[in-house]
């Protein structure tokens, strides 16, 4: 039972990923069809990243009143509707009145599932997680551009992503048993309700919640800018960059699925401090300033690399960091965090970029590797005190 349970949470995190980089894809065509300029996508994508972290927030009040199988189920079925409603509107305006239910349920299912497994299930089924996020992620743009090469439309990308998301939708309420089973077998503690209050004054909360701002500032910059970098900065041809850009992504996925056998053996803390030096030797790569651009390219891999262990053992340990009983509290407001620091940063390197120089890149990612250790040394340092 808890093997098949298992499979039901994999698929449910692939489909948190598959919306996920599907208006990237579409865009370029879709924007034609229904009279966008190329920048409204920032907007769509604005309005989905406000709306999950609203739903972020409040995922503790869902998961209590609702349950993880349930919630996770409804989630995942808002999703479908929204991802239906966009491959059957051409009207920009309506548009971003789905993306507000098309963010919600996202960050629902996000915060509901990261809290289950770190509950449930040991540390390697956390990095497995994540990892079949990126399965998700992957799928979809392939998915988009069969449908467009075979004059099925972005439209037809979005109804195949949503007929997927029903089928989905619909293995998870026939699982709702074993959801429900798992818990009571596995933990009988209830999860408070402090309210993110609550959540704030336990020791140690503000600074992981700095942590998750600065690791996703720091992983979203790397992989939206890689691109435009190695291009401008670095004298990369278009075509390499694009391939190595996609290889950071890949490195985070591929990562995250050999973590899982060595994530037992070293523990979440060892996990993310080693992660951390991978990154930040990564980062000394990028900025190394030869006139070739291998160094670059092979330290966008190696960054890659070191992001993979770092954001699913931060979740893991939340439950052991701060109880159990405040875990679903306090992971709701750390997606929150994370998915503020991913929606807001990449646009502020845009404006250097513009306005100062791309040269910056490394050094921005520098800034926010190490914010990063720091805050996490400080997070460490303020549970290993309440907990004496």
């Amino acid at each position: 039972m808890t093997t098949l349970l298992l499979v039901v949470i994999y698929l449910s995190f692939i489909s948190l990923g598959l919306p996920d980089s599907l208006l990237g894809s579409a865009w370029p065509v879709m924007r034609l069809d229904i009279g966008a300029e190329l920048s409204w996508a920032g907007i769509l994508s604005m309005i989905m990243a406000f709306a999950t972290i609203i739903s972020s927030l409040i995922s503790d009040f869902l998961t209590r009143k609702l349950g993880t199988g349930l919630l996770t189920a409804t989630s995942v079925l808002v999703t479908a509707a929204s991802l239906f409603g966009f491959a059957t509107v051409d009207n920009f305006y309506i548009l971003c009145l789905i993306c507000v239910p098309y963010g919600i349920g996202a960050g629902s299912v996000d915060a509901a599932l990261n809290n289950y497994v770190a509950l449930h299930f040991a540390s390697r089924h956390m990095s497995w997680l994540h990892c079949f996020w990126g399965v998700g992620a992957s799928i979809s743009p392939y998915i988009m551009s069969y449908c467009i090469g075979q004059d099925k439309g972005w439209q037809g990308g979005y109804l195949s992503v949503s007929v997927l998301q029903i089928v989905l939708t619909a293995i998870i309420f026939l699982s709702l048993p074993l959801w429900k089973k798992r818990s009571a077998e596995s933990d009988d503690t209830q999860a408070k309700n402090i309210g993110i209050k609550g959540a704030l004054r336990i020791k140690g909360v503000k600074w992981i919640l700095i942590t998750f701002f600065c690791y996703c500032a720091m992983e979203s910059t790397a992989g939206l800018w890689a691109s435009s970098y190695l291009v401008s900065c670095r004298g990369v041809d278009a075509p390499t960059a694009a391939k190595f850009a996609s290889l950071f992504y890949l490195g985070i996925t591929a990562g995250r699925f050999f973590c899982g056998f060595i994530a037992e053996r070293l523990g979440d803390k060892r996990l993310i401090l080693i992660g951390s030096a991978v990154l930040i030797s990564g980062i000394i790569l990028i900025m190394l300033p030869l006139d070739n651009g291998v160094p670059a390219l092979v330290g966008l891999v190696v960054v890659g690399l070191g992001c993979a262990p770092i954001y699913p053992s931060v979740i893991h340990s939340t439950p052991f960091c701060f109880g159990k009983e405040n875990s679903q509290a306090i992971i709701g407001i750390q997606m929150a965090s994370a998915y503020t620091g991913t929606t807001f940063m990449p646009p502020v390197f845009g404006l250097i970029a513009q306005y100062i120089s791309a040269q910056v890149y490394p050094f921005f990612l520098m800034l926010f590797a190490v914010l990063m250790l720091v805050t996490y040394s400080f997070t460490v340092k303020s549970v290993s005190s309440a907990q004496q």
